[in-house]
Order: C-alpha cells, then sequence, then structure tokens
C-alpha cells in the first residue's frame, strides 16, 4: 500500500521512475531506433501512470558545468515536469555523480529504478550502472530511450541491460496497477 516514501506493496518493491535528459536540445538529436519525440511522448505516458500509482518521479537533466549560460533548449520539455515530481540536476554523463538523487531515492523507500529517456548509451547507461552499484534493482523501458545509431541502442538493451535488470516496452506499464507489481 502507498505510504509518504513512495509506492511499497505487500511484496516488497518500491519502484521509481527516472526519466533522463529529456531536453529540447537532446530530444531534437538524430536519433535512433526511435525519434526524441517518440521516447518523450513514452517517457509522458510513463510518468502519468507512475503518479497514478503513487510511484516516484524523477526528472533528470544535464547542465554544462562551468559555463554562464546553458545552451539553447537545455530545459526540460515543455509540460513534462509537474508539481511533486523530484529534479535532480546532473553535470556529468551519470546522474548519480555529485547529485543527490540516491538520497531522494533512498528517503523515499525506493529499491527499484525504472528508467528511460536520453540517450540509451549514455546518460541512461551511465545512471543505471551507477543505479547497480548503489544497490538498485533496474527495469530499462527500451522503447522509451534511444541512442545516436540504431545498432548502439539495440546492442545495449539486448547485450546489457539484460546484465543488470529486467529489459521492458512502455506497454508492460499500462496503468498504475503495473506500477505496483
Amino acid at each position: 500500500m502507498p505510504d509518504a516514501r513512495g509506492t511499497h506493496y505487500d511484496h516488497g518493491v518500491t519502484r521509481a521512475l527516472v526519466l533522463i535528459d529529456l531536453m529540447p536540445r537532446i530530444i531534437d538529436l538524430d536519433l535512433a531506433p526511435h525519434r526524441g519525440a517518440e521516447v518523450l511522448d513514452r517517457c509522458r505516458r510513463l510518468a502519468a501512470v507512475f503518479r497514478a500509482a503513487g510511484a516516484p518521479v524523477v526528472q533528470v537533466r544535464v547542465e554544462r558545468p562551468g559555463v554562464a549560460e546553458q545552451p539553447p533548449g537545455s530545459d526540460f520539455a515543455d509540460g513534462l515536469v509537474e508539481a511533486g515530481d523530484v529534479v535532480v540536476v546532473k553535470r556529468t554523463v551519470g546522474a548519480f555523480h555529485g547529485t543527490d538523487l540516491h538520497d531522494q531515492l533512498r528517503r523515499r523507500g525506493v529499491d527499484t529504478v525504472v528508467i528511460a529517456g536520453l540517450v540509451t548509451t549514455m546518460g541512461v547507461e551511465s545512471t543505471a550502472r551507477a543505479a547497480s552499484d548503489h544497490g538498485y534493482e533496474l527495469e530499462f523501458v527500451a522503447d522509451a530511450m534511444s541512442a545516436f545509431a540504431a545498432d548502439e541502442h539495440d546492442f545495449t538493451v539486448e547485450r546489457i541491460f539484460p546484465r543488470f535488470g529486467a529489459v521492458r516496452v512502455t506497454d508492460d506499464y499500462p496503468d498504475a496497477d503495473a506500477v505496483r507489481r
């Protein structure tokens, strides 16, 4: 049943959705196998489902260190972040180093990180590896991420991610009950 830390259920799983770098300057890149706009749409769907389940939604974006002004398109995509979402600003490829992401998740009792966003072989993979190092279980939403080339994405999703956790698709989370399982 839900509690103040997140969504915790009798079988002991507390999931959080972690969305990586959904910013116009990254969404608009030439990505494959899914266009950035497709990834954004799927991530919006996932976020709505996780919010309905009372599960934490973590929005991560990158800022370039040492510059006075960030490049255009460095904010989150319009309408993506909602009240109650956890916002993490990173300055490295992964979302754990130099941020309070681990503390935010631990405070909410999270043990399973469901990860999606951009780019599969960079921010997503780096964050996933660090999440594993921190002891989190992982679920990867393969159709809610993309890379600079389809073969990079496919290799990572088919060969690397299964070593760290379960590979899923957006339709595996059709409603709040699916988040609670």
